[in-house]
């Protein structure tokens, strides 16, 4: 009887059981969906947002149920956040599941990017109990992942241009030479005492010694007379206009018999107001700032002459100290000082560079496109001008662009113990920016406003922090594999290819840029010639392109198949 009883109730636990397993069992992917559909690297991070669903009369009333992301590669995998769901019987905070309706949740989870999960999976893991059993529940495929071209700016910086110390180096530099020859009042007439003055004399000799160097040339000299602007107009004219033809009259003798060849191009001023503005200006003189507001305020010369005449307390001062010095000719020998030739700096260069100053030995190295000697003459000027960052910084900007991070570090550090300068902290940006340190390379930078190239770094770091579209503005017109990498992150296409066709110096991952660019316009020609080229130029882009997955759809097409083999 007891056995009777029993077989009916422990038939109904069994059935019971398979019951509740077959409810909580494999959940088809049907039931996920994610964005991006593809995952895709983004500043170094892997972010997916998930959106799940559990169907209805699927949750236990008593289960609870952890749904962890796990992306999953060829010998490795990584968990992200986990999300714990709850049945309606289950006491707890977790979000409850109707077993009648089921639920949907979203769930949002980031990964660390490593180059390993190019070629991975996405999957959800489920860890569900009811009450103290645990529930089987297979894994679910919900995404495949990752496309991590983001990350070719790790490549592309390479191809970054640095910001180097310029020199200042001028080939001709301009001079000039003054003197005056000074006139009594209302007089035109040039004393002897004037003529034999200090100034004067070394003025000719000046002009001697100019026409006679090789080195230099006289451009032309300038007479420029004046009378002070104090009594009549007519009759100052008149003065100023003949201590002009006085001194040109003697300064053609002058240069004839020295036998000087040299223009002479000369004026007059009538009145020189700006002379006495220039000269009460820098003077302690009594109510000095009363007669500069008369000279702002009144432009008809009779009107300021007597708005100052009626200044009674400083005339003296200004007729006795200011007004002698304003009636003059001034002669200005204006020549160019020549500095050594291309040809001339390059053979010193190389041959015997301490001939050489600094702006002359900096500038030696932009006349050679070999960076093996641009680099030895920087090495010169480190030997000779130990003191000067501008050496130190551009041979840290030379092997920062030949991949030596190690030395670009060493010199750099130099550089920078020398001076803080703008340039030297933009190349330790782009330098952080190639070992990862994002958060270091934003402090750099921020210490380079005025360096040449900074708007096309940031755009570097703007890209390394998946902010695309503030790094094509930050790049702006610049061509360089950076910014077509910017454009083609922010699906900019047509600017990309454009910016990609005017790289200066294109090498492969200018060709594999221009691949993707294929890809992603259906451009297959444009696919295959460019990948073909950037494996020519670097064969290790074949394996990258075989698990790339902007290359995805192309993976039965024959050419490409016989490229990437």
């Amino acid at each position: 009887m007891i056995k009777k009883l029993y077989l009916p109730l422990l038939m109904a636990m069994i059935v019971a059981l398979s019951s509740c397993s077959k409810k909580m069992g494999e959940l088809s992917s049907d039931y996920f969906t994610t964005t991006p559909q593809v995952l895709e690297a983004v500043g170094g991070k892997v972010p997916v947002t998930i959106n799940g669903k559990f169907p209805e009369k699927y949750f236990n009333k008593k289960a609870v149920v952890e749904v962890t992301p796990v992306l999953k590669w060829d010998g490795g995998q990584v968990k992200g956040q986990p999300a714990v769901f709850q049945g309606e019987k289950v006491e707890g905070n977790d979000q409850t599941i109707s077993y009648k309706m089921g639920g949907n949740y979203t769930m949002k989870t980031s990964f660390d990017y490593v180059p390993e999960m190019a070629k991975s999976e996405l999957y959800l893991e489920f860890n569900a109990k009811i009450g103290d059993k645990t529930v089987a529940i297979p894994a679910v495929k919900i995404a495949d992942g990752v496309i991590s071209t983001s990350e070719l700016i790790n490549n592309t910086l390479n191809n970054a241009n640095t910001a180097l110390g310029e020199d200042a180096f001028q080939r001709i530099i301009k001079d000039a030479h003054q003197a005056n020859i000074m006139f009594l009042i209302q007089q035109a007439n040039l004393r002897a005492s004037e003529l034999k003055s200090a100034g004067m004399k070394d003025f000719h000799n000046q002009v001697a010694e100019v026409n006679a160097a090789e080195n230099k040339k006289i451009s032309n000299i300038e007479i420029s007379a004046y009378a002070s602007p104090d009594g009549a107009t007519d009759l100052n004219t008149d003065l100023a206009e003949k201590r002009e033809a006085n001194t040109n009259k003697y300064l053609s003798k002058e240069l004839k018999k020295a036998k000087v060849n040299a223009v002479v191009d000369a004026k007059y001023t009538a009145e020189d107001w700006e002379g006495f503005q220039e000269l009460v200006s820098k003077s302690n003189i009594q109510d000095k700032e009363l007669i500069l507001r008369v000279l702002s305020m009144y432009q008809d010369p009779e009107q300021r002459e007597r708005e100052i005449k009626n200044i009674s307390s400083v005339y003296k001062n200004l007729a006795d100290d200011i007004l002698p010095q304003l009636r003059r000719s001034r002669l200005t020998l204006n020549y160019e000082i020549i500095g050594k030739s291309d040809e001339e700096i390059a053979k010193l260069a190389d041959a015997d560079a301490s001939k050489l100053s600094l702006e002359e030995i900096l500038y030696a190295a932009t006349l050679t496109n070999d960076n093996a000697k641009k680099a030895a003459i920087y090495t010169k000027a480190t030997q000779q001008f130990p003191n000067d960052y501008r050496a130190y910084n551009n041979l840290g900007a030379l092997a920062f662009q030949a991949g030596d991070i190690t030395k670009a570090e060493s010199f750099l550090s130099k550089a920078a113990s020398l001076k803080a300068a703008p340039e030297v902290s933009m190349n330790q940006g782009l330098l952080a920016l190639a070992k990862g340190d994002k958060t270091a390379a934003e402090t750099y930078l921020g210490k380079a406003a005025g360096a040449k190239q900074i708007n096309e770094t940031l755009g570097n770091l703007y890209v390394a922090q998946g902010q695309y579209d503030r790094a094509v503005n930050a790049f702006g017109d610049s061509k360089t594999n950076s910014a077509a990498l910017a454009q083609i992150l922010a699906k900019d296409y047509n600017k990309a290819k454009n910016t990609l066709a005017n790289v200066a110096k294109p090498d492969a991952y200018t060709d594999y840029l221009m691949a993707i660019l294929g890809a992603r316009t259906n451009n297959v020609s444009m696919l295959t010639s460019s990948l073909k080229s950037a494996i020519q130029k670097d064969s290790s882009l074949a394996k990258k392109a075989a698990k790339d997955l902007e290359f995805a759809k192309y993976v039965t097409n024959a050419d490409f198949l016989s490229i990437i083999k």
